[in-house]
């Protein structure tokens, strides 16, 4: 750990070098505020390391504020995402680091041209020591108190580190391997705030046993809906079979949906549309197409899959499509267009790409990120109530309400 300050009261202090606590220690000390970040670990931005596949989705290219899910409001959710134009945080990226990013066609994802999610990562960290803010690596925070407008910040192995303000940066649950723990979720809860209820979510589903182990590494594109939720969902993009289950980003978008299960409680089905096609387009092929039936299937969906669901359906794979009989082809096109995922569980925290739930965003200002109850206290990031899709939305999240909470912070004397 650096030397600390002769006077520990002066300098803000933003625990967690992830995404949001990067971006609030830049804004903050740009702005003029003497910064320590602290960090548990000794590097930081180790989501931002494995994000992406190691080539680090930093931003959409486009945004839908209506695709975030919280249990807070959502109006107070979407003025938040207003603060910082997706325009001015491609602009941020690309002027201020000198990362050009490059739009993925099929997704719309924009990448890091060098594609090195490792560029991002230590481009943000040489930002935060060129506005003059201090870095802590190795600085395991144990806790949080307030006293007179003051801040002391826990330390292991050495005395309380005393703050006029504090920036809490500290994530969710999720990858526990990166050094989130739910510590921060702790201290605010302590501090008087209030958590809806966390959940792993942007994870992968299993199933034991398992109704398609023989079909794992099979990937296709697929539609994915939740019969009879409110609001209405539905996401498509790509579907994976693996060793335990489903994964693959039309899962991941999807797993909160079952993990939370319905409001009163009962389980929440999934329904899958094959190659995002759904009854009526499956029913119109089978009823006029010329070929077999696994030719019809094999058209348009891997060759496994389409023997398994053919198989499923209890009907000869090489049966004229004009001699198919009709309840077989009703069958097939429930089997085709509305598949029901046989999920039983999913792979928690340890491959959830986020956390669900977390801080009421009504306990924060959503133009400061500054807590309701805690005067001095700011909050962003993935300890916030709200999480987006697959596709660089929570870095979105992350980026704005570390950019705000760092520019008020500055602000704070």
């Amino acid at each position: 750990m650096s030397e600390r300050p002769d006077r520990p009261d002066l300098p803000v202090v933003v625990v967690g070098a992830g995404a949001a606590g990067l971006m609030a220690a830049i804004f903050a000390a740009r702005a003029g505020a003497d910064v320590i970040l602290l960090e548990r670990t000794r590097d930081g931005g180790r989501k931002i390391l494995i994000s992406g596949g190691g080539r680090c989705n930093v931003l959409p290219s486009v945004l839908d504020p209506e695709r975030y899910v919280t249990d807070s409001s959502a109006n107070s959710l979407r003025r938040i995402l207003r603060s910082w134009p997706l325009s001015e945080q491609q602009d941020f990226f690309q002027n201020r680091l000198g990362l050009r990013l490059v739009r993925e066609e099929e997704t719309g994802k924009l990448f890091p041209e060098s594609n090195r999610a490792r560029d991002v990562r230590d481009g943000l960290v040489q930002q935060v020591r060129d506005a003059g803010a201090r870095i802590w690596f190795d600085a395991r925070v144990t806790g949080l108190r307030t006293e007179d407008g003051r801040w002391w910040i826990g330390l292991e192995g050495t005395d309380d580190l005393e703050a006029r303000a504090v920036v809490v940066a500290t994530g969710g649950l999720s990858v526990p391997a990166t050094g989130s723990d739910g510590a921060g979720l702790r201290w605010l809860e302590g501090l008087g705030h209030t958590l809806h209820e966390t959940y792993p979510a942007l994870t992968p589903l299993t199933a034991a046993p398992h109704p398609h182990a023989e079909l794992a590494g099979v990937s296709l594109d697929a539609k994915l809906t939740a019969p009879g939720a409110r609001p209405a969902f539905s996401t498509q993009g790509g579907f994976l079979f693996t060793h335990r289950g489903w994964s693959g980003p039309s899962v991941l978008d999807t797993s909160h949906m079952a993990i939370r299960g319905r409001p009163d409680g009962s389980r929440q089905e999934v329904h899958v549309a094959w190659a995002g096609d759904g009854p009526a387009v499956w029913d119109e092929r089978l009823r006029t197409g010329r070929s077999g039936l696994r030719a019809a299937l094999t058209s348009t969906l891997p060759r496994r899959l389409a023997d398994t669901l053919i198989k499923e359906a209890g009907v000869a794979a090489e049966t004229p499509l004009a001699e198919l009989k009709k309840a077989d082809r009703k069958r097939l096109v429930r089997l085709l267009g509305e598949y029901p995922l046989p999920w039983t569980g999913d792979e928690g925290y340890k491959k959830a790409e986020v956390t669900g739930g977390g801080v009421a965003l009504s306990e924060v200002n959503p133009g400061t990120m500054e807590s309701r109850r805690a005067p001095g206290l700011y909050l962003c990031g993935e300890i916030l109530d709200a999480f987006g899709p697959i596709g660089g939305y929570n870095f979105v999240w992350a980026w704005v309400t570390g950019r705000a909470a760092g520019s008020a912070v500055a602000g704070s004397d």
